[in-house]
């Protein structure tokens, strides 16, 4: 560590009263939150030492996963040492005195954006991507006009001296965002402490069935596998990664087992953590 100020920070990705802030307030409440321009710069801030942890948003439960992280985790050399699952409330605001009939345009992260499209629509409102929620509302706060609204969190409205005129304006009441928690160093949880999740990524070798067969292993020692996405390294597109979650720890058999034949069928495998599952899994 650079100092004792680093150790009572967690980085995120995005401006102050972004999404990830609330989590990181949420779940490590002990830990000061260090806004980060891009992902990379929020794993840099714990390599670097100026960051204890960074929490990262990796897939929604209506948008799907986070573009990029998938490929950024492993090439971080950071391990996963925990998981939280955040209800995700998004509200419509505006500069004060600005009525409903007055907006045309919303803006707001691609995410969310993709979270409201129900309301959007029926409101006839035009869309238009920000680099973040808590950006957009800034940047709203400071330039924008009486047309314009932005979708964010009732922190960013209260950050930025906002007026919510719709609340919750998300399709689904589930709309819940995955985050993992990084660190430097690997926090592997006790193999007797309740459930736990293995992460990691693998590639497989470059042979007929070779999927299928790597798979079998998880089948066979019957290991539930509760997330298995593809995405292409470095494009080439004949070199396919796969991130997985798998419920168990590598310490029990049958875990073990699985890991040891899907190695046998994989050119690379790498551990990204061993944490407990988040109670609401």
């Amino acid at each position: 560590m650079s100092g004792d100020n680093a150790a009572a920070k967690i980085a995120f990705q995005g401006e102050p009263g972004a999404f990830s802030e609330v989590a990181c307030r949420r779940y490590a409440p002990d830990l000061e939150p260090l806004a980060c321009p891009t992902f990379e710069d929020a794993f840099d801030a714990v390599k670097s030492g100026s960051a204890l942890r960074a929490m990262l948003p990796v897939e929604n439960s209506l948008a799907g996963r986070v573009a990029d992280i998938h490929h950024l985790l492993p090439a971080s050399d950071l391990h996963i040492v925990a998981e939280h699952f955040l209800p995700v409330e998004h509200h419509l605001m505006v500069r004060p005195g600005v009525k409903f009939e007055d907006v045309a345009i919303v803006r707001s992260h691609a995410m969310a954006l993709g979270q409201v499209r129900g309301f959007l629509h029926k409101n006839s409102l035009k869309a238009e991507m920000a680099g973040d929620t808590a950006g957009a509302a800034r940047r709203l706060s400071q330039t924008g006009g009486q047309n314009e609204a932005v979708v964010a969190s009732e922190f960013a409205a209260e950050n930025y001296g906002l007026e919510i005129l719709v609340r919750n304006i998300e399709d689904a009441g589930h709309n819940t965002t995955r985050f993992l928690e990084m660190a430097s160093e690997p926090d592997d949880a006790d193999p007797e402490d309740g459930p736990v999740v293995t992460s990691f990524v693998f590639e497989v070798r470059n042979i007929p069935a070779a999927l299928y067969k790597a798979m079998g292993g998880f089948a066979t020692n019957g290991v539930n596998m509760t997330k298995l996405e593809s995405y292409q390294q470095g494009g080439a597109f004949t070199a396919t990664m796969f991130y997985a979650d798998i419920e168990g720890h590598p310490s029990h058999e049958p875990v073990r087992l699985a890991l040891e034949e899907l190695g046998f069928f994989s050119s690379s495998l790498k551990i990204l953590g061993v944490y407990k599952s988040a109670r609401e899994r």
